[in-house]
C-alpha cells in the first residue's frame, strides 16, 4: 500500500470562504465516464459556482464566456445534464443534484435531432426579436 505524504508543505490546500464538493462515488459509480466532454466541464462549473444547497444563477451568456462553448454546446450540455438527472433548471436558476443511485446513460438524443431542436430554438428567438 502507497503511504502518503504531504509534497509540499508551504502550499497545503485549506478551504476558506467557497467550498465545493464532488462524492467519490461520481468517479466511482460512473457518473464521471457516463458525461461527454462539455457535460463534464458545465458539470464542474455549476458544482465551482454553486452554493451550499448547489444553487447557483449564472446566465448563459456568461458561462459561455466563461467556458469557452458555443450557445449550442452549452444547450446540449445542460439538457443533457438535466435527461441525467445532475441538475435541475427553472430557466434562471441551476440546482446541482444530490447524485441520483446509478448514472444514466441512455438519454442522449440522436445529436442532428438536437441540434435541429436547438437551430430552431434559436431561429425562434431572432424572429421574436426582430419583430419586436
Amino acid at each position: 500500500m502507497i503511504k502518503k505524504k504531504i509534497l509540499d508543505p508551504n502550499r497545503v490546500r485549506c478551504i476558506e470562504r467557497g467550498f465545493s464538493f464532488i462524492p467519490h462515488r461520481f468517479l466511482t459509480d460512473g457518473f464521471l465516464s457516463s458525461l461527454n466532454q462539455k457535460e463534464l466541464l458545465l458539470y464542474f462549473f455549476l458544482v465551482l459556482v454553486s452554493d451550499r444547497h448547489g444553487l447557483s444563477f449564472y446566465s448563459y451568456d456568461a458561462i459561455c464566456s466563461l467556458l469557452q462553448v458555443s450557445v449550442d454546446d452549452y444547450l446540449l450540455a445542460r439538457d443533457g445534464l438535466i435527461a441525467k438527472d445532475l441538475i435541475a433548471f427553472d430557466g434562471t436558476l441551476f440546482q446541482v443534484l444530490d447524485l441520483p443511485p446509478h448514472p444514466l446513460r441512455g438519454t442522449r438524443k440522436n445529436s442532428h435531432q438536437e441540434q435541429d431542436r436547438v437551430a430552431a430554438i434559436i431561429r425562434e428567438a431572432l424572429q421574436g426579436e426582430q419583430g419586436g
